[in-house]
């Protein structure tokens, strides 16, 4: 998901992230913007998405809401989904379940997954601690998360997606030599990000794989901005 800048502490001050939890769970580490939909994004949310939608009841056993049985790559946060679907169309052998909370970005992937006949694409307009804590342990063979918001305010950085407990449940549900990605064009973000991960002793730094570049950064690097991409694998004990 897009940075947001702007964000003051008395607009977010109480925000936590929706679900049976939310009175203990984090704090959100994103807003809800109240965006327009296209005609196109509405088709895409009315009548494409219940064909990719992953379905709550599929979370114990996320294999069963897909055509094949193959390693699955969950994305946390995929904005517009045009990288997503580039990527679900590039490795037909992996499934891909992606996550977004913006209502646009889910319809515009909807229409993208139609015209691709992605088969191994599901989605789930929800956020990512109503979903990754119920999967199964050493489900995942790769989990993405580009671009989140940095939350540039120091007041705010309690509010990074990134953190120490995202982390530990990212790696009980990576399987052995599962791979985290991440990408920030936020140089004190991704700097804060290397010293959590030597603080976690199953995760073990690689070379970033492969990725389609997002909407989102192209206009950053035109911008000027550094894009820093973060690898980790979890350890084969881990």
């Amino acid at each position: 998901m897009n940075a947001e800048p702007e964000n003051t502490e008395s607009e977010h001050a109480e925000l936590r992230q929706p679900g049976p939890d939310r009175a203990a769970g984090p704090l959100r580490s994103y807003v809800i913007r109240q965006g327009r939909l296209s005609k196109g994004q509405k088709r895409g949310l009315e009548q494409i998405l219940p064909h990719f939608q992953f379905p709550e009841t599929a979370l114990s056993s996320p294999q069963q809401a897909f055509a094949r049985e193959q390693p699955l790559i969950l994305e946390i946060g995929f904005g517009m989904g045009d990288s997503l679907a580039e990527m679900a169309v590039a490795a037909p052998e992996f499934n891909f379940l992606g996550l977004e909370v913006h209502a646009p970005g889910v319809g515009h992937l909807m229409i993208e997954a139609e015209r691709l006949q992605l088969d191994n694409l599901r989605v789930m307009n929800h956020d990512v601690w109503s979903v990754l804590p119920h999967l199964p342990n050493d489900s995942l063979s790769g989990l993405q998360v580009f671009f989140p918001d940095p939350w540039h305010k120091k007041r705010h950085h309690k509010r990074r997606l990134i953190n120490s407990d995202f982390l530990s449940c990212a790696a009980q549900k990576l399987k052995p030599e599962g791979f985290l990605h991440i990408a920030t064009d936020w140089q004190p973000y991704a700097e804060q990000i290397y010293e959590l991960i030597e603080g976690h002793a199953d995760l073990a730094h690689c070379s970033p794989p492969p990725r389609a570049q997002t909407k989102y950064e192209r206009r950053g690097l035109r911008l000027g901005h550094q894009v820093t991409d973060i690898a980790v694998i979890k350890n084969a004990k881990g």
